[in-house]
């Protein structure tokens, strides 16, 4: 039920997807996927697997990383994602790039949960932005992450989260509910949709509960296992497969 509603979400937000980003966020979501990047710190030659890679943010940040400061044109990307409408995105924004004519970048539409058309032990870092919280069960992507990870490999995921001050979450609340759904309406035409995307955030497991999952799902963290950004409006998480 809720993997069908989310297909129907993201397809209906898709051209837009960017963006609406720019707007609920003020333009601080790229500032938070730069950081990702940067944390990531990719060795040269390195296979990422990008799942629930939308309109490829991930994927571009992390091949313009490699060839920038490893000087890399080795590494690879693997964008999945179980929204055909949304990877298409992703492909229309890629299709011109070097990265695409060097064969660097594969798209695959495929559930996070279940990822049989991928390995085990196959990529060194896996990501997933702003799409677990999507996601029916998000032990059984972690898991699924653990399984298709090399030893030694990297899950790295950058989530909305809590905002822990009671005056900010307070403040944060206001504009998830009122003014993104608004937003919503006036770029989009979609105000449902985006009060989706409001709700989900909600329900999605606070920083410590999500780190708990990640360990349960094998992985070892450093320290609580995540970096809270904007006051804990995003958390990027982390974990080894040792």
């Amino acid at each position: 039920m809720k993997e069908s509603l989310v297909r129907n979400v993201f397809s209906n937000v898709a051209s837009n997807y960017d963006v609406m980003n720019d707007a609920m966020s003020m333009g601080i979501h790229r500032l938070w996927k730069d950081h990702f990047i940067h944390k990531m710190a990719p060795a040269p030659g390195a296979k990422l697997l990008d799942v629930a890679g939308g309109t490829g943010d991930i994927a571009q940040r992390f091949l313009e990383y490699q060839d920038s400061t490893n000087g890399d044109s080795t590494s690879s990307v693997h964008m999945v994602d179980i929204n055909p409408d949304m990877l298409r995105e992703g492909e229309r924004r890629l299709a011109d790039s070097k990265w695409q004519q060097q064969n660097r970048i594969g798209f695959t539409v495929g559930n996070a949960e279940k990822l049989e058309f991928i390995e085990d032990n196959s990529f060194d870092v896996y990501t997933i932005a702003f799409g677990i919280r999507n996601c029916t069960h998000p032990d059984q992507v972690v898991r699924e992450a653990y399984r298709v990870l090399k030893p030694g490999g990297r899950f790295m995921c950058l989530e909305f989260s809590r905002v822990s001050n009671l005056v900010l979450a307070a403040i944060y609340d206001m504009h998830s509910f009122y003014v993104i759904p608004k937003l919503g309406e006036l770029i989009a035409n979609d105000r449902q949709s985006y009060e989706y995307l409001v709700e989900s955030i909600r329900k999605f497991p606070a920083q410590d509960e999500f780190a708990h999952i990640i360990r349960d799902a094998g992985f070892t963290t450093i320290g609580k296992g995540y970096e809270n950004l904007t006051f804990g409006t995003v958390a990027i998480h982390s974990g080894y497969k040792f």
